[in-house]
């Protein structure tokens, strides 16, 4: 079998210079490499196919045979690595709590603690007479004891607008 951090090694390699990152590597017990990829410009197929002649090339199908596979992320793909979070900055996000509840908003905080987004909400104001729109900001953890703030997928939202 190959080993996950050889291919890693020879991924990283290929894209280092470039805007792309690892976004996940797996390798089966037959030899199966998968390795999704993402771009903060976005992932071409013309990128897939230069990681993939990147890694097949340094690899011995004589010593071991081995089938690869190389593809972006997907849109509708759960954020997976931080650089997806910080590619995303300023963009429409859904975060799914554990608790099973679906929050949508701007994605305009990230850190490896936490995420802050910001939604618009009409709100009852004390002396006026209509509801009115107000910004309102939640924080949601990725470590956090209570279920409605901890975060279990966030995606972004695709919009044709």
């Amino acid at each position: 079998m190959i080993p996950e951090s050889k291919i890693k090694e020879l991924v990283q390699a290929r894209i280092e210079g470039t805007k792309l990152f690892i976004v996940d590597i797996n390798v089966s017990l037959s030899n199966k490499i998968n390795v999704l990829i993402d771009g903060y410009d976005g992932v071409t197929i013309s990128d897939c196919i230069d990681v993939s002649r990147g890694v097949e090339h340094n690899l011995d199908r004589e010593a071991q045979d081995f089938e690869l596979e190389v593809s972006s992320a997907g849109l509708d793909a759960p954020f997976a690595v931080s650089e997806q979070y910080k590619k995303n900055l300023g963009k429409e996000v859904k975060v799914y709590t554990h608790d099973g509840r679906k929050h949508e908003g701007e994605l305009c905080y990230f850190d490896e603690e936490k995420i802050i987004i910001t939604y618009q909400k009409k709100i009852k104001i004390e002396g006026r007479k209509k509801k009115e729109w107000v910004t309102q900001r939640e924080e949601y953890f990725f470590e956090s004891s209570e279920k409605e703030k901890k975060i279990r997928d966030t995606k972004v939202i695709i919009s044709f607008k």
